[in-house]
Order: C-alpha cells, then sequence, then structure tokens
C-alpha cells in the first residue's frame, strides 16, 4: 500500500507532491464573495421584501435578513429625524417632541419575529442531526476498525467494507470541528485496510479504475464550469464538485499527482474568473460612487444667494430635477456607501426646495405689504386729483410715481386693478392740468409733429426697399434725433411710440442691424456728460466683472454634466445657451465701456 502522510493538514496543497489522501479545497474569495442587495427606499418595500422571505424562512439569506433590518431602522431613523425637525422648524421645543407611532415598526418587529422563530427551530433541527451523523459516523469508523482486525477472508469482507465506505459518503453534514478528526481517521482506516486486506491486482486495479473515472468526470465538468455564462453559479458548483472529489477513493499511484494538478487546474480558472468578476463588479460600483459624488457637489454648490427672481429658481429647479433623472441612470455605490450616498444627495435637494419654498413664502409676505403700499398711493393720489395748484400738486404726484417705482410687485390678480387705479388718478390730475396750460400743450403737440415727421420718413425708408450703408445711417440718425424730441401729449405716446418702434425694428431687421447693435446706439445717444459718465463706467464695469464670474461658473458645471441621457442633453445644452448669451451681454457691456472712454476723450 503506497498511501502516506496522513497526519498532513487538510487544507494543505503542495505543487509537486499531492497525496490522494490529501483534502482539496475551493481557492478562499471570501474578501470578494458578497452578496449584492437591492436597495430599498421606504419601509414598506422593506417589509414587503421581509413577508415574501418569511414564507420560507428556512432557506432565506441571513446577510439580506441582516441588511434589511438595518435598512429599515436608517429609514425609520431618518423619518423621526425629519419629524423632529418639523415640530422645531414649527416652534416646538426638542425635549418636548414625542415620535408619533410607526405601524410599519409595528408590522416589521411582528415579521422579524416570526422569522427568528422559524430560523430558531431549524438551526436546532439542523445541530442534532449533525449531531445524529456524528455518531453515526463514529459507528461506521468502529465497524471498520473490527473489520481491520478480523481474520475471515478478504474477499468476504472487502464488499462490507465498500459498504461502509458507501454509508459514510451517504451521512452529510456533521459539526465543524469534527470534521477534520473524522476525516483523519477514516483515511487511517481506509489505508490500514488496504494493507491488512493486500486486494488482489484484479480487486485493486478495478478500483484504481473506477475512481479515475470518477475523478475524470469531475474534472471534467469543472473544465466546463470555465465558460459557464453565471461566473458566481460556476463558483458554488465548483465547491460541489471538490466535495464529490475528497468522497471518491485513490487511483493508480503514477496518476495521482496528474488527476490532481488537472482538476487543480480547472478549479483555479473557475477561481480567477470568479475573482476578477468581483473586482469588476466592485470597481464598476466605484465609478457609480464618483458620478454621484460630482452629482451631490454640484447640487451642495448651488449659490443661493444670486437666486433673486422666480425664473432663478424656476431655471435650477430644472438643473436639480436633471440632475435627479441622471442619478437615476447610474447603477448602485458599493454597499457600505449606497445609503449614505444617497442621504447626501437627498440632503442637498431637500435644502434646494426647502429654500425655494421659503423664497417663494418670503416673495408672497413681500407682494402683500407692497400691495398695501400701492393703495396707499392710490388714495394719495386720489386725494389729489382734483387739485388746482398746478405745480405743487404736480410735483407731489410725479414723487408718488417715481415712489410707486420702488415698490416691489404685487400679485398678478391684483396688479392690473391697483395700475389702473393709481394712475387713472394721475392721469385725470394732469388732464385737467394740460387744458389749463395751453402753452405746454402747444409744445407736446409740436413735439409730436416732429415725432410724426420721423415716423414719415422711416416709413419712405422702409417703401424704399434699400438696404445700403446710406439707408443705415439715416435710420441710426433718425433714431437719436426721435430720442432728442421731448414730451409728446399723453394720449398719443403710446400710439407714436408703437408705431416709431414697429418701423424702426423692421428696417434695423432689413438692415441686418443686431439687437445688441440697436441697444448699443440707444445707449451712446442716451449718453450724458461728468461726473454720471464715471459712475456708469464704474457700473458697467462691475457687470462686466460679474458677466465673466457666472460664465465661469457654468463652464466649471458643465465639465461635471454627461449627456449620456436625453435629459443630460438638455441639460447641457441649457448651459452652453447660457454660456453664449452671457458671452454676449458681456461684448454688448465691453461696447458701452468704450462708448463712454470716447465721450470722455471729448469732453
Amino acid at each position: 500500500m503506497e498511501v502516506n502522510e496522513t497526519n498532513r493538514p487538510l487544507t494543505e496543497v503542495q505543487e509537486n507532491n499531492v497525496p490522494e489522501t490529501s483534502v482539496p479545497t475551493v481557492e478562499s474569495v471570501e474578501s470578494t464573495d458578497k452578496p449584492v442587495y437591492a436597495p430599498k427606499q421606504t419601509q414598506e418595500e422593506v417589509v414587503e421584501r421581509l413577508t415574501e422571505i418569511n414564507k420560507d424562512a428556512c432557506n432565506a439569506d441571513k446577510q439580506e435578513i441582516d441588511f434589511l433590518k438595518q435598512t429599515f431602522y436608517k429609514l425609520h431613523k431618518a423619518e423621526q429625524d425629519a419629524a423632529r425637525k418639523a415640530f422645531i422648524d414649527e416652534g416646538g421645543n426638542a425635549d418636548d417632541f414625542v415620535p408619533a407611532p410607526d405601524p410599519w415598526e409595528t408590522r416589521f418587529k411582528e415579521i422579524m419575529s416570526s422569522i427568528k422563530e422559524k430560523r430558531s427551530v431549524m438551526a436546532a433541527e439542523l445541530e442534532q442531526e449533525k449531531e445524529e451523523n456524528l455518531q453515526k459516523k463514529l459507528a461506521i469508523l468502529d465497524k471498520m476498525k473490527a473489520l481491520i482486525e478480523t481474520t475471515e477472508d478478504t474477499s468476504k469482507i472487502y464488499n462490507e467494507f465498500k459498504q461502509l465506505q458507501q454509508e459514510w459518503n451517504d451521512i452529510k453534514q456533521v459539526p465543524v470541528g469534527k470534521v477534520n478528526e473524522l476525516w483523519k481517521s477514516y483515511q487511517l482506516y481506509t489505508e490500514k485496510f488496504y494493507d491488512m486486506v493486500k486486494l488482489n491486482n484484479e480487486f485493486r486495479e478495478y478500483d484504481f479504475k473506477k475512481n479515475l473515472e470518477q475523478k475524470t468526470h469531475l474534472c471534467e465538468a469543472a473544465e466546463k464550469l470555465a465558460e459557464e455564462p453565471d461566473v458566481v453559479s460556476a463558483f458554488h458548483q465548483l465547491q460541489k464538485l471538490h466535495q464529490e472529489f475528497r468522497n471518491i477513493g485513490p487511483v493508480a499511484k503514477d496518476l495521482r499527482e496528474s488527476i490532481w494538478a488537472r482538476f487543480k487546474a480547472a478549479s483555479t480558472a473557475v477561481n480567477r474568473r470568479h475573482q476578477q468578476h468581483f473586482e469588476m463588479l466592485k470597481e464598476k460600483e466605484q465609478n457609480n460612487l464618483d458620478q454621484k459624488t460630482v452629482i451631490c457637489e454640484i447640487a451642495e454648490a448651488m449659490e443661493y444667494d444670486k437666486l433673486k427672481t422666480f425664473a432663478d429658481w424656476e431655471n435650477k429647479t430644472q438643473e436639480i430635477l436633471a440632475l435627479q433623472a441622471k442619478w437615476k441612470t447610474i447603477g448602485y455605490a458599493p454597499q457600505k456607501m449606497n445609503v449614505k450616498i444617497f442621504e447626501r444627495f437627498r440632503a442637498a435637494c431637500d435644502e434646494f426646495f426647502k429654500r425655494k419654498a421659503a423664497f417663494f413664502k418670503q416673495i408672497k409676505e413681500n407682494m402683500a405689504e407692497n400691495l398695501e403700499k400701492k393703495k396707499a398711493l392710490c388714495e394719495k393720489a386720489e386725494a389729489l386729483k382734483d387739485s388746482t395748484d398746478w405745480k405743487q400738486t404736480a410735483e407731489i404726484l410725479t414723487q408718488l410715481q417715481k415712489e410707486w417705482k420702488t415698490i416691489g410687485p404685487v400679485a398678478k390678480k391684483h396688479s392690473d386693478a391697483v395700475w389702473k387705479r393709481f394712475i387713472g388718478a394721475c392721469d385725470y390730475f394732469f388732464a385737467q392740468k394740460n387744458k389749463a396750460t395751453s402753452s405746454q400743450r402747444s409744445v407736446e403737440i409740436e413735439n409730436m409733429a416732429k415725432k410724426e415727421e420721423i415716423i414719415k420718413q422711416l416709413a419712405a425708408l422702409d417703401a424704399s426697399g434699400t438696404t445700403d450703408d446710406n439707408t443705415a445711417e439715416q435710420t441710426r440718425s433718425l433714431v437719436k434725433e426721435w430720442n432728442s424730441i421731448g414730451h409728446v401729449p399723453f394720449k398719443e405716446k403710446d400710439r407714436l411710440y408703437n408705431e416709431f418702434h414697429k418701423l424702426a425694428d423692421k428696417l434695423f431687421d432689413k438692415l441686418n442691424i443686431s439687437a445688441s447693435e440697436r441697444k448699443l446706439s440707444d445707449f451712446k445717444s442716451g449718453l450724458g456728460k461728468g461726473d454720471n459718465l464715471y459712475r456708469d463706467r464704474e457700473k458697467l464695469v462691475r457687470t462686466y466683472e460679474g458677466l465673466k464670474s457666472d460664465i465661469q461658473t457654468y463652464e466649471n458645471n458643465l465639465g461635471f454634466l454627461s449627456s449620456a441621457s436625453k435629459k443630460g442633453n438638455t441639460l447641457v445644452a441649457e448651459v452652453t445657451r447660457k454660456i453664449e448669451r452671457l458671452k454676449g451681454d458681456m461684448e454688448l457691456v465691453l461696447k458701452k465701456i468704450e462708448a463712454i472712454d470716447e465721450k470722455l476723450k471729448e469732453a
């Protein structure tokens, strides 16, 4: 008998000398073999999943149960924290806060108790079964020992010994602490039996041949696992093959190393794919975490102090919604960070919508105050509309109109009515004043005639259809002349203004003069002199720097965004349009500064 080294540790694997009695093992992948569970966003989802598990609690994954338990109490705590915060925000004392009963928690505890009870019963039954299996194997060892000590004909006891080996293999789990001890004893008695009985070559060769066929079949099965699409399933199937391999008896001595080397090589290929699978999964989850971190940083970098109008908040709302849509397209982050990164993003979004709600609340309050202020001005204007102290009353009403402009907006449903009330009182007074001051009216009529003449000239230019430089210069000259003419009768003001701008805009479009050039032209024609120019220049420089800073901010954010999804494309396009618009505004501001510099040189 050529079997030896029976005292070697069962997990030892040597490259060049692998005795048939050593125990083949599967290479460890403990560091990567971690199940990935779909995260639950609500307590209801957790309870629903636990309800499903409870139907077959004995075969459930304990790690998933622990994961669901941890997730439930995180959500439960987050809900209580939110309720506490809301209680404090509404003026409550933190020490007086008492959380409301959570019906989901009651249901959760009931299901967990049921699962625990079922699994406890199962565990007790399993331990009892292991203990019984231990006693059965000990009894088999006693029988093997008795056969070794017998003096009967070996041909009679051979089949009996093989039957004991079959019974041994049919017995499944035993207590973990007894596995190696039992296996060593079993191998020892097996070797002693073969040494004692000194089987003839026919029996021995038949046994070796049968064992070789079985182990060859296992090698082929292990080699096929290298092509198995599901690498996790392949890994678990390999463990079963290893168990079968160790239960099969020895082969001829000259084939022992080669058959084990073949099986080990196939095992290594499966283990390597298994390792690579989890490494790739880990890398992908880290990449997802990096993307989600960038989205969190963008949401957290919101410059709330620059959000002054409804439009500002609406634009930012669309950006937040686009970030949320992008978030949904990204897969899971590493398990230990998945909940944390989601809570971080949710906190940033909650902060945004909280501030937005506060802004709209404040705007609503401000509009109500503005309405009261404007109503007060209406009452003052109505009290003065019948006054005949033309000069003093005109000055007071003019001052009231200036004050009106300093008051912010009111709700749209009140805006037209309060404005008509105020301007109606002012118009009535000035209409009466105009009747009493005919000389002033004659000047306004003269101005009206001049503006009507300009409108006729613009109409003639439009009718001519020419678009040369001379036409462009005439158009600009007429616009400048229009701006230099004083007031016209109030009732005719809107009509003249609309007719003039309709023709001017039409000509500018024909002449291909951009909106920026028109603004610049109007700006130049309205330039004053002296200290006002320096103040205007300082304001424009500050505006230029502000636009420059805004462009840089948008360009930085653009670098973080991906156009992988349709909504991502929309956000990228929107930010790009904003950048181009801001660049155009910045160029116009720079030209205005240059116009002021030229004006200062002339002074």
